[in-house]
């Protein structure tokens, strides 16, 4: 009976650090007809990691960040590189993120935008794993408002 619940606590943590990854961001404010760089902050809980932009296979899943914008524009994101690591469960290292990862973009606010603000709705995709196991892809979404300088 004392495996058993051990066994279960054990799946019991390993789930909750699988699905412990936390995702912010932040930018600064930006004039109409102007531009200003913001990033997204990912971070990973020790012993997790995350397939890279450029994982290492074809079959695993890349992390990416989609953002969606009213009348405004992102452009130049910018991957951190992985790094390559080895795992007990495949021959060939993998090209992970562990700990803090910041990628970086930069948002352009047209002249004629009217409003005081903008929002920018970033959704960060990525596979959480542990040295043993894979779980489900995670899409987590941040919303960033900007705030427009006179």
């Amino acid at each position: 009976m004392k495996f058993v619940f051990t066994v279960l606590l054990l799946i019991g943590l390993l789930s909750a650090a699988a699905s412990a990854q936390t995702v912010s961001g932040s930018i600064g404010p930006v004039r109409r007809g102007g531009s200003v760089s913001g990033s997204v902050l990912i971070s990973i809980p020790k012993g997790i990691h995350i397939n890279s932009n450029r994982p290492s296979s074809e079959f695993l899943i890349p992390t990416s960040v989609n953002f969606t914008v009213a009348e405004a524009s992102v452009s130049d994101v910018v991957y951190p590189p992985g790094k390559e690591k080895r795992f007990a469960f495949s021959e060939e290292p993998l090209n992970v993120y562990e700990g803090k990862v910041r990628i970086r973009f930069r948002l352009s606010v047209p002249a004629s935008h009217k409003e005081k603000a903008v929002s920018i709705r970033a959704s960060v995709t990525f596979q959480p794993c542990t040295d043993e196991v894979c779980y489900p892809p995670r899409t987590i979404p941040v919303i960033l408002k900007v705030r427009l300088k006179r």
